[in-house]
């Protein structure tokens, strides 16, 4: 993998996205689509584009910019609606529909719970289409003893659903 975007939307659960960001390996060239909200508690890191979320002709609103995946994390259900019915009204969705219509990886990990149906109805018609649902769901079995290492899981899991690389946890073996 030589490009990936990254969305940040909403306020709650910024810094999850910020630790994916964070473990993505160096090599791999990172665009940055944040939302004014989330803003607020972003830092640049190194190798990292920001872009204006409301520069809808930014480079990577078109299908000639070659990017090998994107991942929202979080995904507001506001974003992940948006996503499904094809409103591309900043750049984070137009990025998405783009992602979408070019047929290239796209995960969405949406934040709040309960879902509701018509969260549930969304996410499933975006599985349909061969998104990558992937809400940060804690798993016990990686024996994570603190936050960074359920972090490290949960990255490690969308990880493996974009292709990436990583050795961020320790995977299972049998019993």
């Amino acid at each position: 993998m030589k490009r990936i975007i990254v969305g940040i939307s909403g306020a709650s659960g910024v810094e999850l996205g910020l630790s994916f960001l964070k473990a993505l390996p160096s090599d791999i060239e990172k665009y940055v689509i944040i939302s004014e909200h989330a803003k607020i508690v972003f830092a640049k890191e190194a190798n990292t584009v920001l872009l204006d979320d409301e520069n809808i002709g930014a480079v990577t609103a078109s299908g000639s910019f070659k990017c090998d995946a994107m991942a929202i994390i979080p995904c507001s259900m506001n974003t992940l609606a948006k996503i499904t019915y094809g409103i591309a009204d900043n750049l984070l969705t137009r990025t998405a529909s783009v992602m979408i219509k070019e047929k290239r990886p796209l995960l969405l990990a949406p934040r709040e719970m309960p879902f509701s149906a018509i969260a549930l109805e969304n996410m499933l018609k975006l599985s349909m289409l061969g998104i990558h649902i992937a809400p940060p769901v804690l798993g016990y079995y990686a024996k994570a003893s603190s936050l960074e290492e359920m972090e490290h899981f949960l990255i490690g899991k969308w990880f493996d659903l974009l292709g990436i690389e990583h050795n961020l946890f320790q995977r299972w073996e049998g019993a």
